[in-house]
């Protein structure tokens, strides 16, 4: 076989996985929409979304979803004013301001964070953080939006991070040589030149952190509190969409509207994720544009 078979051979191979990936998706996507479109025929779409009781078993049941909607939003919002600051501000200290030896040591433990198995830290909000929280603020339970928000942000700082350093690491050498070059201090050249540089790479991390955060299902599920209810504080419990559907579809009978519900709340979930990743793809392109256009 030539080299340009094997090329050929190569590219097609690609091209074949890629299109399994793609189907795999679209089957799992009509899946979805087919065990979640029947619930309509019950309930209104409006009602559905903006409906503020989540009674699925009582007789009416009641399927309005916008508590889990507000609690998985909230929560996603919370975690991220934790996590955003923690995530690039350690990018930056590993790629622009560490020593080495340190950097490979800061690197490897925010991988390990990275794979820790999301009930590991479930089982550290309940058992250490939730007693904590309770005792200090003298709550009727740890269990909460603030205990939520700050195990999803454990889990979204190493997706932040890791995204982010490698936008930094990606900034050509020369625009630094060339801040320094004209007088600039290190952290001039850090805000002025590598920051704006690679923002359309931080960027992008944020919004997949954020993503990341609102579809995680264990720790919310362990730690949220699991009340179907619009909170009226930081410290209520609340149940977000990925809870809700790992809580009740076991018990669900089989093609039931209360299977249909929870199916439905799923298609949400997925426009919701597929929203972020939408506007990190978009955000992405355009400042990589803007960028070429102005360096």
């Amino acid at each position: 076989m030539t080299r340009r078979q094997k090329e050929i051979l190569i590219k097609y191979l690609f091209f074949l996985f890629s299109l399994i990936s793609l189907l795999i998706l679209f089957l799992i996507v009509v899946f979805l929409f087919r065990e979640g479109l029947p619930i309509f025929k019950e309930v209104k779409l409006w009602d559905f979304l903006f409906g503020k009781e989540w009674y699925p078993t009582y007789d009416p049941p009641s399927y309005g979803i916008w508590p889990l909607i507000v609690g998985s939003l909230i929560v996603t919002v919370l975690s991220s004013l934790i996590a955003v600051p923690i995530g690039v501000m350690s990018a930056i200290y590993i790629s622009e301001i560490a020593p080495v030896a340190l950097k490979e040591v800061l690197k490897s433990a925010i991988e390990l964070l990275a794979g820790l198995p999301s009930v590991v830290l479930g089982f550290f909000g309940m058992v250490v953080l939730a007693p904590w929280l309770q005792e200090t603020f003298d709550l009727p339970t740890g269990l909460n939006i603030i205990n939520a928000s700050l195990i999803l942000a454990l889990m979204a700082v190493p997706t932040i991070s890791s995204i982010s350093e490698d936008a930094l690491y990606a900034v050509p050498r020369e625009y630094k040589e060339a801040s320094y070059a004209l007088g600039a201090t290190k952290f001039e050249t850090i805000a002025r030149v590598i920051i704006p540089s690679a923002f359309s790479g931080i960027t992008t991390a944020v919004i997949l952190g954020m993503a990341r955060a609102i579809g995680e299902t264990m720790v919310v599920l362990m730690v949220a509190g699991g009340a179907a209810a619009i909170p009226e504080s930081l410290f209520d419990s609340v149940r977000p969409l990925p809870a809700s559907i790992a809580a009740e579809m076991g018990e669900a009978p089989f093609r039931s509207g209360h299977y249909h519900a929870l199916f439905a709340t799923g298609i949400v979930l997925f426009f919701l994720t597929l929203a972020f990743n939408l506007i990190a793809d978009y955000v992405s392109h355009k400042f990589k544009e803007e960028g070429s256009g102005t360096l």
